[in-house]
């Protein structure tokens, strides 16, 4: 899983979200939360198949949803009265090359379960698509998003089993993955995302938000904000590093 990395344009009311970045954090932590109860497993410390339960299953699933969710949001905070595409394409370009990375790793690790399109890769491809419902009517954004999480069960076909279109969602056979977010039902998340944000844009919500400044709050508060600003460095990160402490604490047991 991975977080949701779009940047946010400052609006006439300086400052940062506290709600957008306190969001992300939870969601980061849940990640992590996720990622360690696999990684237990992975080392043999809980039982097998303890990731694969109706609890954790859907845990990661509000998760995953929850990044994509928040990706939305900030595509129509940062992008809404313009899109700023030097700003869009610089973003992009990191977001891809860590889905590339990501994409690497696993294949390297774990070939059997590689991550192919995972958080990284449905956030970039979400954005892309996120363009084109930016100035559509609400009403239309809200009816796409029901047919988007319908689709698998009315369209799946064996038409669709070529690897190069496992990323829609609606193939009849995929390989195994870690990580797999497809088009479809992912995408409703990004849609509901940008519902959210364009209803608060509507009653004055976003303007009215309560924003600060980096560096101004507590050390824990400070602490928990600076995680939301940096989820894709520390979803980049936090694996290895948890994987290293697991491996150190099982050698030195």
């Amino acid at each position: 899983m991975s977080p949701e990395t779009q940047s946010v344009t400052p609006s006439a009311t300086a400052g940062r979200m506290v709600l957008l970045d306190a969001l992300r954090a939870l969601a980061l932590v849940g990640m992590v939360i996720f990622h360690f109860v696999f990684d237990l497993q992975l080392f043999g410390l809980v039982p097998q198949g303890t990731v694969g339960t109706w609890g954790w299953t859907n845990f990661a699933r509000l998760v995953a949803g929850s990044f994509i969710c928040l990706a939305g949001v900030s595509l129509v905070i940062a992008h809404g009265n313009a899109i700023q595409w030097h700003s869009f394409a610089r973003r992009l370009a990191k977001i891809v090359l860590a889905a590339l990375a990501v994409s690497a790793v696993t294949y390297a690790m774990m070939p059997g379960q590689f991550v192919y399109f995972g958080i990284l890769h449905a956030i970039a491809t979400f954005s892309v698509i996120g363009l084109a419902f930016l100035r559509r009517p609400l009403w239309l954004l809200v009816v796409c998003a029901l047919l988007v999480v319908i689709a698998p069960d009315l369209f799946r076909s064996d038409a669709f089993n070529a690897p190069g279109l496992w990323w829609l969602g609606l193939s009849t056979q995929t390989a195994p993955s870690m990580d797999f977010e497809p088009l479809f039902p992912w995408f409703a998340a990004f849609l509901l995302g940008m519902i959210l944000a364009r209803a608060a844009e509507a009653r004055g919500g976003l303007h009215g938000a309560r924003r600060y400044t980096p560096g101004s709050q507590g050390m824990l508060v400070g602490a928990f904000l600076w995680v939301g600003r940096n989820t894709l460095l520390l979803y980049l990160v936090h694996q290895p590093i948890l994987f290293t402490l697991i491996w150190a604490a099982t050698a030195l047991a």
